[in-house]
């Protein structure tokens, strides 16, 4: 039975000796990987160090903040005048320049004005006509009434040099008594007809006066007629609601066939000629940034696009100041919160492949140094 046994006995040194053979293998390969392990995580930290090193270089010459974006004009469209519209000339997202009629109003009423003034206009230049040739007539009543002195001057000369021969023929008893009294009548009735030329003369000077007078109030009339004729036909060409410059209609909301009332905004017309960047820094980056400072743009829209502007103005006053209810720190409990200030970017130049719309969301670097 020992032929059995003994293969048993053979292999359990085996089976002993390979489990005491193995761990210092697999040791032996442990410590060969652990320098690869130590080596690569240097150089993610080196890597990382020089990273952080240069981030922290660029924040301490950059300012940064995503609390931007892009702004530009937007006029309002309001009419000036009331009235029912006849044509809406625009679409959304059209394209517009100066000068373009966007809307007409219904103009019946207005030219009933402009009418209605130019009536009035004509009847004042008449009253002018009229005013200044009762200015011809009185002076002409002037010039008789002068005549009139003139003759009974001339009269009243020849009158007493034949009352003088009267009297003398008279005292020799050559002509009548009566003779002599009708010579001294007509003398007095001459030197009365002088007299009364006297007051025409006066009368019609003042006539003069009056009727200069109605000249000048019928231009003063005129004149008033004539800004009457103005202001309607001003107010008749607000009936053409036209563009105030080259923009983008936005936000249309009338149609025709609307009664419209003066100041209702009718539609936006967003300007495409200029735009800027508005960004809200905190006040504690502001300590280094003025006028004039280079500025990076990175717009959501285009991700992989850079524009480059710099800073035109500082807001004199924090965003808050100007909200609808702004904070008074003075009432309630105080709790600090660091404020923004708006900061105006105006873009070096204008990229007609990405254009900016106003209100897109933008990022901004500032270069303090």
């Amino acid at each position: 039975m020992a032929t059995p046994v003994q293969p048993d006995q053979v292999a359990a040194p085996h089976s002993v000796s390979a489990p005491a053979y193995e761990p210092e293998v697999e040791e032996q390969e442990g410590r060969s990987k652990r320098p690869f392990v130590f080596i690569i995580l240097a150089l993610v930290l080196l890597v990382g160090g020089y990273f952080g090193y240069q981030r922290y270089l660029f924040g301490q010459s950059h300012e940064e903040t995503d609390n931007a974006q892009v702004e530009g004009d937007v006029y309002p469209i309001l009419p000036r005048v009331g009235g029912p519209v006849l044509e809406v000339k625009v679409q959304d997202n059209q394209v517009v320049k100066k000068g373009d009629v966007l809307a007409i109003l219904d103009a019946a009423d207005y030219q009933q004005r402009v009418n209605a003034a130019e009536a009035a206009l004509a009847a004042a230049q008449a009253n002018v006509v009229a005013a200044r040739a009762g200015v011809g007539t009185a002076s002409a009543n002037v010039s008789t009434a002068q005549a009139t002195i003139g003759v009974s001057d001339a009269n009243r000369s020849r009158l007493e040099k034949d009352l003088k021969r009267s009297a003398f023929l008279r005292k020799e008893d050559i002509i009548p008594q009566s003779e002599y009294d009708a010579v001294q009548a007509n003398l007095k009735s001459t030197s009365a007809q002088r007299a009364t030329a006297q007051q025409q003369v006066q009368v019609a000077r003042q006539q003069v006066a009056a009727a200069q007078q109605q000249v000048a109030v019928a231009q003063a009339v005129v004149k008033q007629r004539q800004a009457d004729l103005d202001n309607a036909k001003l107010q008749l060409s607000y009936t053409t609601i036209v563009a105030p410059g080259n923009g983008i209609v936005s936000r249309k909301n009338v149609q025709p066939g609307q009664v419209v009332s003066p100041g209702q905004q009718l539609m936006g017309l967003v300007a495409s000629e200029k735009t800027w960047v508005v960004a809200n820094f905190k006040e504690t980056q502001l300590e280094k940034m003025k006028v004039g400072q280079p500025v990076t743009v990175e717009v959501d829209a285009y991700p992989n696009q850079e524009f480059e502007g710099h800073i035109e103005s500082l807001s004199a006053a924090t965003g808050a100041r100007f909200a609808l209810l702004p904070p008074d720190n003075a009432s309630g409990n105080f709790v600090k919160v660091t404020q923004r200030v708006p900061v105006k970017i105006a873009l070096d130049k204008v990229d007609p492949e990405h254009p900016l719309r106003a209100g897109m969301s933008v990022t901004a670097t500032v270069k303090v140094k």
